[in-house]
């Protein structure tokens, strides 16, 4: 029997050879190009092939696919059967965890059979009626590509704000759909990074906009519901940064981010008064890292200042933002990472790294207590998730371990009981 298999193999393999004989592969063509970083050269000879828009390089990628036809078309039978075989084991009528936000909880959910999520709301509890945002099975019909980018709703919840990239080069174009109507606008904003911060008078977004050459994100726009207008309230001129922006959680402020590998600069204007001028957080520092989050009237700021490779965790006056304000909340540890915070009205949930692992820091804004989340493993995966709502005594985090499948918690930040 193991000769018979071992013949087998051999023929098949033989039959291979002879096709792949048979079979003209494709050759690119060489064209040097040197390259220069970090004081070294290096030639790279199909460098050419970036320039998507050129005909000889459509053509090869053209050339190279009918060559991977044409060897794999004995095979399209097998092809498809491992398909099915592993589209089997995936549970096609699946749904997300639903998240409460603004009196609403979203999730998604798919349909057997159709390959695209459906974006859904329900107004209080989930036993109310279910409200259809997106269905994105009919909105990709006519389209060789297409993927949503973000989805994002006014203060009001009368408003939605929709992405889409139906090329594959992450340029969104940006749709708005009235939720009491159904009608979506015939105004659209393009080449945008797929999301919208509202400012609080529900009329008013600011979207990053990227270079359609170098798809970095270079801008961000100001634009007012109807009017057509888009005024460029900030332009990123060193190429080595890219930006975005974003909503506070608190929702008093709208954040634009300026980053690099080891440099960082916020501005911020009161979403009140979404026709100021952006106010600088804390000027650009080469090797200053910071990132912030807003809560009550004081700002909590992630930093490495002060060679604090680890990060730790600050604090200053809203109206007070630069360096020589901020003030200590959890101070440096040479041995654990300080990676994010999440902000709630009476806790913080520090997300920190030690020996490798990461933990969940919960402390009590009233009074400082602090403990952390016990996970009862001891290797395990934890992330923050979704947590939108500040006024929230529950937090929820993603969870695997090898005998724990992935999972979402929600955790009682009070009576400290999980619930998966």
């Amino acid at each position: 029997m193991k000769k018979y298999l071992t013949l087998i193999t051999i023929i098949i393999l033989h039959s291979c050879d002879m096709k792949k004989n048979e079979i003209v592969e494709p050759k690119a063509k060489k064209i040097e190009k040197v390259l220069k970083m970090h004081e070294h050269e290096r030639i790279d000879e199909f460098y050419w092939l970036n320039e998507r828009d050129n005909p000889e390089v459509i053509e090869y990628l053209e050339e190279e696919n009918n060559y991977r036809d044409s060897y794999m078309k004995d095979y399209k039978s097998l092809e498809n059967e491992l398909f099915e075989e592993i589209k089997s084991r995936i549970k096609e009528d699946d749904s997300s965890v639903p998240y409460l936000e603004n009196g609403y909880y979203y999730y998604t959910r798919y349909e057997k059979g159709k390959q695209y999520p459906i974006y859904c709301r329900k107004k209080d509890n989930l036993e109310n009626a279910e409200e259809i945002l997106i269905d994105a099975n009919k909105m990709s019909e006519g389209h060789e590509y297409f993927r949503i980018g973000g989805i994002d709703i006014s203060p009001d919840n009368k408003i939605m704000a929709y992405s889409v990239d139906t090329v594959s080069r992450r340029l969104y174009t940006v749709h708005f759909k009235n939720l009491e109507t159904g009608i979506t606008s015939s105004q659209s904003i393009s080449n945008t990074n797929g999301g919208v911060s509202w400012a609080n008078d529900n009329k008013t977004v600011f979207y990053n906009q990227k270079n359609v050459n170098t798809l970095r994100t270079e801008k961000v726009i100001r634009y007012v519901l109807g009017s057509g207008n888009n005024e460029e309230v900030f332009f990123e001129s060193d190429d080595e940064f890219n930006l975005y922006s974003y909503k506070t959680k608190s929702g008093k402020y709208i954040i634009i981010s300026s980053s690099k590998t080891i440099s960082d600069e916020i501005r911020f204007i009161n979403a009140d008064r979404p026709n100021q001028e952006f106010k600088i957080f804390q000027k650009r520092i080469d090797g200053l890292e910071y990132s912030v989050d807003h809560l009550d009237d004081k700002w909590y700021i992630r930093t490495n200042i002060n060679n604090s490779q680890n990060f730790k965790l600050m604090v200053c006056n809203e109206n007070k933002t630069s360096s020589e304000n901020w003030k200590d909340f959890i101070k440096h540890r040479e041995n654990v990472l300080l990676e994010n915070i999440e902000v709630f009205n009476e806790f913080f949930v520090v997300t920190e790294r030690e020996n490798g692992q990461r933990r969940f820091n919960v402390i009590s804004k009233k009074d400082g207590e602090s403990h952390y989340i016990d996970f009862e493993e001891e290797a395990f995966s934890a992330y923050s998730s979704v947590n939108a709502e500040m006024n929230s005594v529950k937090f929820r985090y993603g969870y695997s371990s090898m005998t724990t499948p992935n999972s979402t918690i929600e955790y009682d930040l009070v009576s400290r009981k999980k619930r998966f």
